[in-house]
């Protein structure tokens, strides 16, 4: 079970972002709403991230408080479950959405594109480019994942477990995969800002039509999809799965 009761009334000046994430889904929740960054820029004391966009902090410790007691308390504790587990949940949930929306995404787009670009000269202009550099390093991204880094912490916990030593690798240690995934997450991170700032905060224009609208609806879900992905990768999987190399 989540602490997150406890999480929440034991907020240090120093707290993260992330750290309350790991903790709390309803405080992801605050923090999607607020717009807060809790994934790629998630390591900001809360009060940093607060002043950045404008909010007293005590204002969204009141927010993350309410949520916290009104959130369901049967919710996986990512920071205790074994990480096989962990892993197990973000490519059976996370890995196989990406590869099952990213080609229909990619489609919608080209035929929406291809159309209002004609009607009115530069809608969506840029939009395409920034989505397909976007997919494309995911692709890149989930297959390093499933085939180098995966194995390489499963085998580590197995070690941890067995006594048997884990197979070399040609990395060294997992803080080589893990230090490059982290800095294709920020790209990812980045390609998601532009694209909500070319759909203008993903608002569907009254002339759209239902292409468009899946479209836009789609890309939105893209942005929440991969924000709680990278939040688990980053801010649990990486640090629990160093540690065990320590």
């Amino acid at each position: 079970m989540l602490g997150v009761e406890i999480a929440m009334t034991t907020l240090q000046p120093e707290t993260t972002v992330a750290e309350i994430a790991a903790e709390s889904l309803a405080a992801i929740g605050v923090f999607e709403r607020l717009g807060i960054d809790y994934c790629c820029g998630g390591k900001r004391p809360l009060a940093e991230a607060c002043k950045q966009k404008g909010y007293r902090v005590e204002d969204v410790e009141r927010e993350l408080a309410t949520a916290s007691a009104k959130s369901s308390t049967s919710d996986v504790d990512w920071n205790t479950a074994p990480l096989p587990a962990l892993i197990d949940h973000i490519v059976n949930t996370h890995h196989v959405y990406l590869k099952r929306e990213l080609p229909l995404l990619s489609a919608r787009l080209a035929k929406v594109h291809s159309v209002y670009s004609q009607r009115l000269p530069g809608e969506l202009d840029g939009l395409p480019e920034v989505f397909e550099g976007l997919r494309a390093e995911l692709d890149s991204h989930l297959m390093k994942e499933e085939v180098i880094l995966f194995p390489a912490i499963r085998a580590k916990v197995a070690e941890r477990e067995t006594g048997v030593p884990a197979p070399p690798t040609c990395f060294g240690t997992i803080a080589a995969p893990i230090m490059q995934m982290e800095h294709e997450h920020e790209e990812a991170g980045a390609a998601l800002v532009r694209i909500r700032d070319l759909t203008h905060n993903f608002v569907i224009p009254d002339y759209a039509c239902s292409t468009y609208r899946a479209l836009i609806l789609g890309l939105e879900e893209l942005e929440l999809d991969l924000h709680r992905h990278i939040h688990l990768e980053n801010n649990i999987l990486h640090r629990r799965a160093q540690l065990l190399s320590a």
